[in-house]
């Protein structure tokens, strides 16, 4: 398995297969427009800017689990994104991270790569997962991992063709 194994809605409503990202490394996150992570957004929309012609590709996940900081709707989160922080990359419909109702592509990114002590669930917005370009997952951050602190860890999946 692999993320190309996944399909999810863009924010503007189109089914997307993963498998369009096969080749590439894949940065996918967890978002939310009322978190105190939300300045994030500018670091991502860096990395995707930097990088995304040596083969990153930049993906946000909105999701409301954690204290109710996603309330808005597809346009509203694709406004708030480009208005705020002028997020280029590509944003998805909001999902569940954890749970029944999880998406299933968060269900094989939590249990590829387990958290601290081997929890697979998500503890907050702003969980990130490195993708090497052959669709497996390389590594898992914290939320309060910033952005520019993978850069090494991207740099070095970049390398490999």
């Amino acid at each position: 398995m692999s993320i190309y194994d996944f399909q999810a809605k863009s924010l503007d409503g189109k089914e997307l297969s993963l498998s369009k990202y096969k080749g590439d490394v894949v940065l996918i996150v967890n978002t939310a427009s009322e978190c105190g992570f939300t300045p994030q957004y500018k670091g991502l929309e860096e990395l995707n800017k930097t990088y995304a012609d040596k083969g990153l590709k930049v993906l946000g996940f909105p999701c409301d689990q954690f204290g109710h900081q996603e309330p808005g709707d597809s346009s509203q989160i694709g406004a708030f994104c480009q208005k705020n922080y002028g997020v280029d990359f590509q944003m998805f419909e909001k999902i569940d991270v954890n749970g029944e109702n999880a998406h299933p592509l968060y269900k094989y990114l939590t249990s590829s790569a387990p958290g601290i002590m081997g929890t697979e669930a998500i503890k907050w917005n702003f969980t990130k997962f490195l993708v090497d370009r052959q669709g497996k997952v390389v590594k898992r951050y914290a939320s309060n991992v910033e952005p520019k602190d993978i850069v090494s860890d991207i740099e070095k999946q970049l390398e490999h063709n």
